[in-house]
């Protein structure tokens, strides 16, 4: 392409100094993207775990133990889902809800940890769960090996914290995920236990020029957490039918507050 006079000039300087600020972007993150990679794998490491323990229980036909157990065993998986979600079939096989077949809770092609959330408080009974359990922890230690090995993007990883709010806002505020169990505000700790730590990883490469930014980021932080420990019960959280169409407004609006914040992470560290 020819480029002439001052504009064309101008035009240039600007796509080299966009390259070499993306660049040197990427450089700055190869250390956060590095510690990053470790939580999740430490994450993983407890998913599997505590699945390991989970189905166990479920194999047993142990349905109230199954029940204490489910919430915290999402706990991880809620947190690295941005990554998570990266293996689409596994994140299907996982996560997905009754919603995504065609019969429903009846479908046989409905996995995972939903589908044993159904039999355990609607059916209260692990009855034909046992197939069920043991997909759900093949394809957890599946998804532990692919991370082991991924090579983490890092407009994934920086965008993955506006993600994780930005799904509580729009799937998990209605109570459509855990509507069995209503073990929902576990899941919203997850998300936005994972969300903080991104932002904690990058905080060094912004804090001078966005200090203003991380300040109003943090003060959200601390509204959503403040909020959710109003829901606090023993080592983990009330039900989510527990809460009023006040306390779930309330909870919502931090929630997005947080998210349209997170929404502009990437483009302060040159990744938009």
């Amino acid at each position: 392409m020819r480029i002439s006079g001052l504009v064309g000039a101008s035009a240039l300087a600007l796509v080299l100094s966009s390259g070499a600020f993306a660049q040197e972007a990427s450089l700055d993150l190869v250390e956060p993207i590095a510690e990053y990679k470790i939580y999740v794998s430490e994450k993983v490491a407890k998913l599997v775990e505590d699945t390991t323990a989970f189905t166990a229980a479920v194999k047993a036909g142990e349905v109230d133990k199954a029940k204490a157990l489910f919430a915290p065993t999402r706990l991880s998986y809620e947190a690295i889902e941005p990554i998570a979600e990266l293996f689409s079939d596994l994140d299907v096989s996982i996560d997905s809800r009754a919603d995504d077949y065609e019969k429903a809770e009846a479908d046989p092609e409905f996995p995972g940890f939903h589908r044993i959330e159904y039999g355990l408080w609607e059916k209260n009974s692990a009855e034909g769960l046992a197939p069920v359990a043991d997909k759900l922890l093949a394809d957890v230690k599946e998804l532990e090996g692919r991370i082991a090995s991924l090579t983490f993007p890092p407009e994934k990883v920086v965008g993955g914290a506006a993600v994780l709010m930005e799904e509580v806002a729009a799937t998990k505020i209605s109570g459509e995920e855990d509507r069995y169990s209503h073990t929902d505000l576990w899941d919203f700790r997850g998300n936005f236990d994972g969300a903080r730590k991104i932002v904690d990883l990058v905080r060094p490469l912004i804090a001078e020029k966005e200090a203003d930014f991380l300040k109003t980021v943090d003060a959200n932080f601390a509204t959503v957490d403040t909020t959710l420990a109003k829901y606090k019960d023993g080592e983990g959280y009330v039900t989510y039918d527990k809460l009023t169409e006040d306390d779930r407004k309330v909870l919502a609006a931090a929630v997005n507050t947080l998210a349209e914040d997170l929404s502009t992470l990437r483009g302060k560290l040159g990744l938009d």
